[in-house]
This record gives structure tokens, sequence and C-alpha cells, in this order.
């Protein structure tokens, strides 16, 4: 990973921000580069990641591009250390730092991360150009929200996907109320209030990955990409689809005859219309004696998460199934998440600061959420969250179509 690789000398080529960015033949390639912290996002590479995407869907010498996450394992610059590691997500530990600090400078940056963290998931989703994404190893949180929006999504056997965010109090952002609600029946919900991990043949069969590599063959998957050259988007697409895309249709099929569950079995529990009477649900086929280690293992999980935030995340799930596009879901989302961090009065607490602080911080993994039950949780207190601060024409992501 040198100079060398580049066909340009422009000033956006090489490694900055912990984000490599290559043109060869007439694809922009992007690594990122922080393999300590799995690659989790900064402030920094999310801009990174904005300026090239920006300019590289208007340079007609670019026809497509690819992303992927380096392994903090091997050699850098060896083929085994560029995959494997796709992201974790954002960097929680700057989140609680910003929120923490009592400086506005440190809350305007938190701020700004959001903001344009939804704007690059928004122009992911909507590119004029074919995007792929190589999702091997950790592809969580933020990670998600940079790999939803590509035009094929290629999983492997170390592939571990999650919206987990429930886990530190948070709620699944960056787009997740959009794309976790179009999940097949009611697995979005499953997949929002649990976090839990799915693998290669559970994503692609619920709509969040197109197709199934070895992990062995993504070094050649990736350079045969850089080493075409193409006449127009169009022409790469058609080459992504065939190339990297080919076993895409056999995947969902097989997929989907392969998962554990069926759908049915995710409506019965999450298509109820509160968390309570989902647990419920759970809790009466635990005492049949049925799917024991699926139900111990849900209901566990459901019930380390804060009760206000679960009941926010499963409004968002709801919501954000009627909205009609991935725009307003973001614009609703960046609503939920100034309210995880700007407190309404003195006296109320930040379940999201908690959580990470439980997490990632202190690292007891005991958060004292606030409620501490369900029962407590009102519905104004979920309302509040929905309730924007701004006006429409005030929006941070006003402009986003």
């Amino acid at each position: 990973m040198n100079s060398e690789t580049f066909t340009t000398t422009s000033p956006l080529l090489g490694e900055f921000d912990h984000v490599l960015a290559e043109q060869r033949g007439s694809c922009g390639l992007l690594t990122l580069l922080r393999p300590k912290a799995l690659n989790a996002l900064s402030l920094p590479m999310v801009r990174r990641l904005l300026r090239c995407l920006r300019e590289w869907q208007d340079d007609p010498a670019i026809a497509a591009v690819a992303i992927r996450g380096r392994n903090k394992q091997g050699q850098p610059g060896s083929p085994e250390a560029l995959f494997g590691s796709f992201c974790a997500g954002g960097d929680i530990r700057f989140f609680h730092q910003a929120a923490t600090s009592g400086l506005a400078s440190d809350l305007a940056d938190l701020d700004a991360f959001f903001t344009e963290e939804y704007t690059l998931n928004h122009l992911i989703h909507s590119y004029p150009k074919p995007y792929v994404a190589f999702m091997d190893g950790i592809v969580m949180g933020g990670g998600m929200g940079i790999a939803q929006g590509a035009s094929l999504r290629i999983v492997t056997e170390r592939s571990k996907l999650a919206m987990p965010e429930a886990a530190i109090g948070l709620f699944p952002d960056v787009g997740g109320g959009y794309f976790l609600s179009r999940c097949p029946g009611h697995v979005g919900e499953y997949l929002a209030l649990t976090g839990l991990v799915m693998h290669a043949d559970e994503a692609i069969a619920w709509g969040l990955a197109d197709c199934r590599w070895d992990a062995a063959a993504l070094p050649g998957l990736w350079e045969a990409l850089a080493s075409q050259s193409f006449a127009n988007a169009a022409e790469a697409q058609a080459w992504v689809a065939a190339h990297l895309g080919q076993n895409a249709a056999i995947n969902l099929i097989a997929a989907r005859a392969g998962i554990h569950w069926a759908e049915g079995t995710f409506d019965a529990y999450f298509g109820h219309s509160e968390v309570p009477l989902m647990l419920a649900a759970l809790d009466r086929e635990a005492a049949t004696g049925n799917n024991s280690a699926f139900v111990q293992q849900t209901t566990a999980q459901i019930r380390k998460g804060s009760p206000l935030m679960l009941k926010v995340t499963l409004e968002l799930i709801r919501r954000a199934r009627n909205l009609p596009t991935l725009a307003d879901d973001l614009r609703l989302e960046r609503t939920l998440v100034h309210h995880c961090f700007h407190l309404r009065q003195p006296t109320e607490k930040s379940e999201t600061v908690e959580g990470i602080r439980a997490l990632a911080i202190d690292k007891d993994h005991v958060p004292r959420w606030s409620p501490s039950t369900l029962k407590e949780v009102t519905p104004a207190m979920v309302e509040a969250f929905f309730t924007s601060p701004w006006a429409a024409d005030q929006h941070p992501l006003k402009l986003l179509k």
C-alpha cells in the first residue's frame, strides 16, 4: 500500500485519517485502516469517505467504487491483512468523551459526526456508480451504515453482522430504522431489540447481504475489479453483477432454505405491539421447553437493554416501516440521536452515555438504566425522542432528497 499503486497524483489519493484511497484502473478503492479499533469510524474517517465519494461520483475516470477493512492480523500490505475486519461501527469512546467533557466544541463535533455520518449513509444508498462492500469479519452499527446501501454486499464465512446499539442504550441508527424494517416479517424487530449477530446465510435470507464468497477468494476478487477498465458506470455494473455477484440468486435460495428459524418464528414473538408482550410470548414458549436455546438467548439479550431505549427502538422500526424514503428515516434518526445526547432538563440522564460507560469505559457491564423497568417507561417519555428540536427548514439533514 504505497504511492506506486496509484494511477494519478491527485491529492485525494493516499492514506489519510485511517482511510486509504486508491485509483486503479477505472475503480476508486477505499480501505479502512484502523484495525486496532476494528475500523471504528471517527469524524475524520467519515469526512474522508464523504470527500472521496463525492469527488469520485463526478469523476469520469471512476466507474466503480469498492470498500474493505484492514484486519489487525497479518503483516500490513499482505492479502490476508486487507480483509477480515470490515467496520465495528462508530467510535463510542469518542461519543462518551464528547458528551461528558463539558466542552461546547466537543458536543459540536459529536453533532457533526452524526450529521455527516448520516449524510454519508444516504450518499452510498443513492450512489450513481457501482459501490461494492466487502463485508468480511465484523460489520456492526456504523459498519452496516456504510455497507447496506452498496449495489453489491459480499459476505463470507467470517462475517458477523449486527445492529447492537441496544446494548449501549442507543438505537439502530445509520439508516437502521429503514433497512431493518424492510427485512421479512418482523425479523427487523428481533435484530433491533436484541442486537444479536447474523452470519452470512441469515444476512442473505433477510435481505442484508447479496452473495457469499469464501474469505480466501476476496483478494483475487478485489484485484480482478481493480484491474478492469470500464467505459462507464453501466459497463462496470454489468461486470460486477456477472463476476462478483454471479452467485447472488443461488445464494438467496440456499440461504432461505438453510437458516434455522423460519420467518414465522420471529413473527410469533416480535409481531406484538409492545416489548412486554413480546417478552411474555417468549416466556410462554420457554415454559414449553421448545426452542429453548433460542428463546433463552433472545430474552436474556433484550432484558439487558435500556427499557426506555428498547421502547424507542421499537417505535422507530414501526414508524420507519411506513416512511417512503431513506432520507425521511435518517432525518427521524437524527432527531432521536440529538435527544440521546442533548438532555432536555438538568435532572435527565443519558441512557446512551450510561450504556457506553458500562460497556466500554468502566467495563463493569452493569448499566444503571433509568427508568429501570419497562413498566415505568411512559408513552410521553418515548414520544419526546420523536419531537424534532428543529423546524423543518432548519433540520441538519434538510437537503437529503
